[in-house]
Formats: structure tokens, C-alpha cells, sequence
């Protein structure tokens, strides 16, 4: 008999953004594969005696490769097990959801995927601050600040990005962001747009920090946090 597997959003880490829906995948899972970002009290949610596999994914840190996760997620389910992929803010959102449907798909193994609250949109609520506006920040576009090297990617929509009637929010930002500040600005954004430095959100050490894109670019080309954040820079921050 084959499993089943649920990828499951466990939103950026505060156990009162899962949804019902998360919550009760939890509570019948046989084996959960969890993020990093998806530990702590999240996991309190996980049905007691299930298997709990930790599988994140760190920049700098020594992290299990993507084909090995892949692998675990078809051997547990090949055994039958309810298993609960639990992945940090929404599944679908950067983070690697493709890679394992994939595998699943191969090996002829049902799943379903069970959404949550992203970090872009939990930043935007801790900071008190909407991700549109009806007359000045029309669209909102989500980036990646860095590609499978950890170093800024290449192929990047400059004239999108530099748009400042759009919301921008950069996940992984940090390493990466004095480079692309300096693309925003020479490809015409202002150096003075208003942008927001968001670490850890939805944890207790939750920091928020308010500055420009210019500011932040020349923070973080000297001092860099071990700590998740996103950027987001736009109109929407304006008072």
C-alpha cells in the first residue's frame, strides 16, 4: 500500500498562522519532514509518536541536499505513512516545492498541498502596513535574492524591479542585497524609496527595521545577519 503526502505551509513560524487545515495534517501524520524555519512550536501540532525528520535548508550551513529530500518524502510514503512535508511560510513561495513533486509524481505517489501564510505577507501585517495601495502600488512582485550558488541571480527584470509604483518583496535577501540595491538604483529607482529590513517575523525576536533602499544596501554590505528576513521596498511603506 502506498502513502500519501501532504505539503503542508507552516506560515514564518508562528504556530497561530497554520491553518486548520495544517493542524490536522499534522495531527494524523506518521512521519513529518520539516524546514527549519518549521521547527520549534510549530512542531508541538505533530501527532504524538510521529517521526519528525529534520531536513532544512540554511545559507552557510551544512544542509541535506535536494535529491536526498526528494528520496526520503518517496521511501516513507512507499511504506505506507501518512507523511507531512512541512515547508516555512507557503509551499509554493521559493521554496523548492517543484523538485518533489516531481520526485513524487515519478514514483506514482499521491500528495496535496495545503497553503499558508507566506513571510511576505506576515511582514507586511508585524510592520502595520498594507502590500497594495489602490492609487501608487498596484502590483506586488516577489524576487529571490539569490540562486542556487548563494550569489545574486543573473537573469533578473531590472526595469520590473526598479518600478517604484510597485511593492518588491526580496526573500533571502541579505548576503546579496548591497549588489542589488546598486542595480535598483542605477536602473532608476531611488536611492530614498522607503524599504523595510524584516528578520526573523513571526518568532519572538521578531525585528523590524525601517529605512531606504540606498541605507539598507550600505548596512548590509558590512554587517550581515545569520537571521531569516525578507526586504521589501516600495511606495507602500511611505507614511
Amino acid at each position: 500500500m502506498t502513502g500519501f503526502v501532504s505539503f503542508v505551509g507552516s506560515g514564518p513560524g508562528d504556530p497561530e498562522l497554520l491553518t486548520l487545515k495544517a493542524v490536522d495534517r499534522l495531527s494524523r501524520a506518521d512521519v513529518v519532514l520539516f524546514d527549519d524555519l518549521s521547527s520549534g512550536p510549530v512542531l508541538g501540532h505533530a501527532r504524538p509518536g510521529a517521526d519528525l525528520v529534520a531536513v532544512g535548508k540554511r545559507a552557510g550551513r551544512a544542509s541535506p541536499s535536494q535529491d536526498h529530500v526528494s528520496r526520503l518524502l518517496v521511501d516513507h510514503a512507499r511504506t505506507g505513512a501518512r507523511v507531512v512535508r512541512l515547508k516555512s511560510g507557503d509551499p509554493g513561495i521559493f521554496g523548492r516545492l517543484e523538485e518533489e513533486i516531481v520526485a513524487l509524481r515519478n514514483a506514482g505517489i499521491a500528495f496535496e498541498i495545503v497553503p499558508g501564510v507566506s513571510s511576505a505577507s506576515a511582514a507586511a501585517a508585524a510592520a502595520a502596513i498594507p502590500l497594495t495601495r489602490r492609487l501608487n502600488a498596484r502590483r506586488v512582485q516577489f524576487v529571490t535574492g539569490h540562486d542556487v550558488s548563494g550569489r545574486l541571480p543573473a537573469e533578473r527584470n531590472m526595469t520590473a524591479l526598479a518600478d517604484p509604483a510597485a511593492t518588491t518583496v526580496v526573500f533571502m535577501p541579505q548576503r546579496t542585497f548591497a549588489l542589488f540595491a546598486a542595480d535598483l538604483i542605477a536602473f532608476g529607482l531611488p536611492g530614498d524609496t522607503p524599504a523595510l529590513l524584516a528578520e526573523n517575523v513571526g518568532h519572538p525576536d521578531q525585528r523590524l527595521v525601517r529605512s531606504t533602499v540606498a541605507d539598507l544596501g550600505s548596512r548590509l554590505a558590512t554587517a550581515i545577519s545569520s537571521a531569516p528576513a525578507l526586504i521589501l521596498y516600495g511606495p507602500l511603506l511611505e507614511p
